[in-house]
């Protein structure tokens, strides 16, 4: 039984790509960007899961929606490791500045 390759199936193969393009990533890295890696991820669970909801195979889809909430999950862990990691927009007070400028208010 053979069956032409349609648009959903290319589809569905790059999304392939992109979850086999996120492992071989994380493997050759050393400090792989989570951005990186899990929007790779995610774009390619999104990809299969078009390709799956018209080629449908229940287990695949069920995995790839495991997929996609596990990337989900690491990009707003990064965004929320970025944002505690990130300066605040208030300006520091530096000591020696403080003393200094105490010292020339008084004369």
């Amino acid at each position: 039984m053979t069956q032409a390759l349609d648009i959903y199936a290319a589809i569905g193969f790059v999304g392939t790509a992109c979850i086999i393009g996120a492992y071989a990533y994380l493997t050759y890295v050393d400090a792989p960007n989570p951005f990186i890696l899990h929007g790779t991820n995610l774009a390619g669970a999104a990809l299969l899961t078009v390709s799956l909801l018209v080629h449908t195979n229940w287990p695949s889809l069920v995995l790839e929606g495991f997929w996609a909430a596990i990337a989900v999950f690491g990009i707003a862990k990064a965004v929320r490791s970025k944002a505690a990691t990130s300066p605040t927009s208030s300006p520091q007070t530096n000591p020696a500045s403080t003393a200094q400028s105490g010292a020339q208010s008084d004369k």
